[in-house]
């Protein structure tokens, strides 16, 4: 499968590499016949997209699309079960632009998981973002990956984080899976905080040195995601059922939690995902909710990715009254400057088509701009189309050879 490198900016530019694959959109070459294979070394040209093709025909599809299309592209959703009939029918009776992989979807091995993959892609030219948390060690929905983890990586030197993420990041690859949720860049000392076993360094320094080395080591594999904006390090209690709460000020923020994720954005990570916190001396919404936060991403951090919520179920799970309706939560989350909602606990098949129904008639209403929708639907296009550029989907062209 091709290898890629995606940067998604306010005007969607992404740098795609050349690779030899088989015919993708914005792809320009011929293909040979069977038979013809002696002369396919000069018969056949592949030239890698330029930004601006991309960038363009990700507009381009947006702007064709219905309001309700570009609800339903924004979000990512979830059902249990690895029945593939199942599977394919969910996204195209929803229209989703993106599914996330629990454990109760993953088959006991890589090849059924290719299986299931495929039946989640609908359309090899415009796939859906397929995530999965793949971090390693306590977090691992993939049963084969024994590589290393942050309990082990946070005493190695950033070299050994960089290897393991890049084995990580071809067994994501291989099964079929563009987006890896694997990069824990919360930064914390304190042992017995819900997040130290996943976090990757215990100073701002040390987190920031394998943060930027696991962005580098899954490389042009699979889209990284850093995880979880602003920073669980300094919010006491677990995010998956309070909303931790913290008094840091933004200044102490720029100096300590906020070092890693800048790490790695300057990395290249094209996604960011947005923790279900609150630092009250910034916003006393949680960060996920809060368009305070993803001002300070975009303008403060030069994030120009995918911004995308944790687990919107988790606001629900928190027990306050406030985020009791998921669809009001999903409605806040893309006003507030999220680029794609995710939704897994308490979910069901209607879960995501409630949440789209929530989104278009806050955009019929005003109470989200029609420009932000399309923002965010563009934004989450750009990196589809990535995917769709790398061969996401497509048989591989034996053939085909990367014009230099």
């Amino acid at each position: 499968m091709g290898r890629f490198r995606v940067r998604v900016t306010a005007t969607i530019g992404i740098a795609v590499a050349a690779v030899a694959i088989g015919a993708a959109p914005g792809w320009a070459g011929t293909r040979t016949e069977p038979g013809d294979e002696a002369s396919a070394a000069a018969a056949v040209v592949v030239r890698a997209a330029q930004a601006d093709d991309l960038g363009a025909e990700a507009a381009a599809r947006v702007a064709a699309m219905t309001v309700r299309e570009q609800a339903a592209s924004v979000v990512m959703g979830h059902v249990s079960t690895t029945d593939a009939a199942t599977l394919a029918d969910y996204m195209t009776q929803t229209g989703i632009g993106g599914f996330i992989l629990m454990g109760e979807n993953i088959p006991s091995d890589e090849t059924g998981l290719r299986a299931l993959t495929a039946a989640l892609t609908p359309d090899a030219a415009f796939p859906p973002l397929i995530a999965v948390d793949q971090e390693g060690g306590d977090v691992s929905r993939l049963g084969w990956d024994a590589l290393p983890a942050a309990g082990t990586l946070k005493n190695e030197p950033p070299a050994a984080t960089q290897d393991a993420f890049a084995g990580r990041g071809a067994l994501v690859q291989r099964s079929g899976i563009g987006v890896n949720f694997g990069i824990v860049a919360d930064v914390t000392d304190d042992p017995s905080s819900f997040i130290y076993g996943r976090a990757l360094g215990t100073t701002p320094q040390g987190g920031a040195d394998r943060v930027s080395a696991a962005v580098a080591g899954e490389g042009d594999q699979v889209l990284s995601t850093l995880k979880h904006f602003p920073g669980h390090g300094a919010a006491a209690g677990d995010s998956h059922t309070v909303i931790p709460a913290t008094g840091m000020t933004q200044q102490e923020w720029v100096v300590s939690a906020a070092v890693p994720f800048q790490a790695g954005i300057d990395a290249g990570a094209p996604l960011l995902m947005f923790g279900h916190l609150a630092y009250t001396a910034v916003d006393p919404a949680p960060a996920s909710l809060s368009a305070v936060w993803h001002r300070i991403a975009r303008e403060d951090l030069g994030f120009e990715g995918v911004s995308i919520t944790d687990d919107l179920g988790m606001l629900e799970a928190s027990g306050d009254p406030a985020y009791a309706d998921p669809v009001a939560n999903a409605v806040s989350a893309i006003a507030a400057g999220n680029d794609m909602v995710l939704a897994v606990i308490y979910t069901t098949a209607e879960t995501a088509p409630r949440m789209v129904d929530g989104i278009v008639a806050a955009v019929e209403s005003g109470a989200i701009p029609g420009d932000r929708l399309e923002e965010a639907a563009t934004r989450v296009a750009a990196l589809r189309l990535a995917l769709a550029a790398g061969g996401r989907g497509l048989m591989p062209c034996a053939a085909c050879a990367p014009v230099g």
